[in-house]
């Protein structure tokens, strides 16, 4: 179980594939950990070097005292590639994964080769939801969130006919912490990257959800359109893309990458 010390926090990752092919950073989102990824792994590997890890207060990782920033959690990404001598790196991320890569692509864009946001915004609700959500966890616990969390993540389709795939995603959201999951709802909830885009230059490509409810198309359109030279891509999923439409998703995440 490979974990780093940052000095300000342990950080649960796996890295693997060819040591020589390009490295991908995948980056879960919130409630989730680093298996979020695993419907992708087994083509990611065919082309690199896969570098997954649990985002602090979530999975392994450790759960230090919040409330968490999005920079905070860009900056432990900088020390994982650091500790790992990864002078740069592919970044894909979903949801609070992906306002992490727009972070590294504002403030460590020398670290970024390409870059995918994936079902995600650059500013996300009103802060009264995120505080009643909170409190709502603090109160009655993980449990109390997750009908209505599966409810946006994926259509009533993908609910009602794969109970397999749906269970797997309920038991990361029940297996996290709530310390750790209030402490990144915060790090959510305090987000305003609007007028920071247009920052980005690296080659992005930015997916959306045609039935996303948590982050709908206009937010990723809104991205797209920041970003100069950004490719727009609209699957026919709800939040949780990458799992809804697995094939897809990773298609398009490939002809991204490797063109």
């Amino acid at each position: 179980m490979p974990m780093l010390d940052t000095g300000k926090g342990k950080l649960h990752y796996q890295i693997e594939g060819d040591s020589e092919a390009p490295v991908l950073v995948l980056s879960n989102s919130l409630g989730t950990t680093l298996d979020m990824w695993s419907p992708q792994m087994p083509a990611l590997l065919e082309h690199f070097r896969v570098l997954r890890y649990d985002t602090r207060g979530h999975g392994q990782s450790e759960i230090t005292p919040g409330p968490y920033t999005i920079a905070q959690l860009g900056a432990d990404v900088v020390s994982l590639l650091d500790h790992l001598k990864i002078t740069r790196a592919h970044f894909c991320g979903l949801s609070m994964g992906g306002m992490t890569g727009m972070w590294l692509g504002i403030h460590a864009s020398d670290r970024i080769d390409k870059l995918v946001l994936c079902n995600t915004s650059a500013a996300i609700g009103v802060p009264e939801m995120w505080n009643t959500r909170i409190a709502q966890v603090r109160q009655d616990g993980m449990q109390s969130v997750i009908p209505a969390v599966l409810q946006r993540w994926f259509t009533d389709d993908f609910l009602s006919h794969a109970p397999t795939q749906v269970e797997r995603v309920k038991a990361m959201l029940a297996a996290t912490s709530i310390e750790g999951y209030v402490a990144n709802c915060a790090a959510v909830r305090d987000m305003d990257q609007r007028a920071e885009l247009g920052r980005i230059k690296r080659p992005t490509l930015v997916i959306a959800g045609r039935h996303d409810t948590s982050t709908p198309p206009e937010h990723g359109e809104f991205i797209a359109k920041a970003i100069t030279g950004a490719r727009y891509v609209e699957l026919n999923a709800a939040h949780l893309s990458n799992w809804e439409v697995a094939q897809s998703f990773t298609q398009h995440l490939l002809d991204f990458l490797l063109h």
